[in-house]
């Protein structure tokens, strides 16, 4: 093989640019921003993320509701768990 050549100056320029084509496939396909040609970057664009985000949003607020009102429960159970019998009892039978 001869070093001296044209043919290794195109294999070496092919090389390089198959090599940047992969890779910027390959950041592409992932969701990282591609570099163009002017230095700037491209984002990928996702029409349905922000309809995404906001089912998520609604869905975290509905939760931490839930939670909430799971929270409150619990601290009521715990107090009728650690009061005394008679108070506790006395409470029960007002509830009913």
């Amino acid at each position: 093989m001869s070093f001296a050549g044209p043919s290794f100056i195109i294999a070496i320029i092919a090389i390089s640019t198959l090599g940047w084509m992969f890779t910027t496939w390959v950041r592409a396909r992932h969701g990282y921003p591609v570099e163009n040609e002017w230095a700037g970057t491209v984002h990928r664009n996702d029409p349905d993320a922000d309809r995404k985000i906001a089912l998520l949003t609604g869905e975290n607020e509905k939760l931490h509701g839930r939670i909430g009102h799971l929270e409150e429960r619990i601290a009521v159970l715990e107090r009728i768990a650690t009061d005394p019998a008679t108070r506790t009892a006395r409470e029960i039978e007002a509830l009913r």
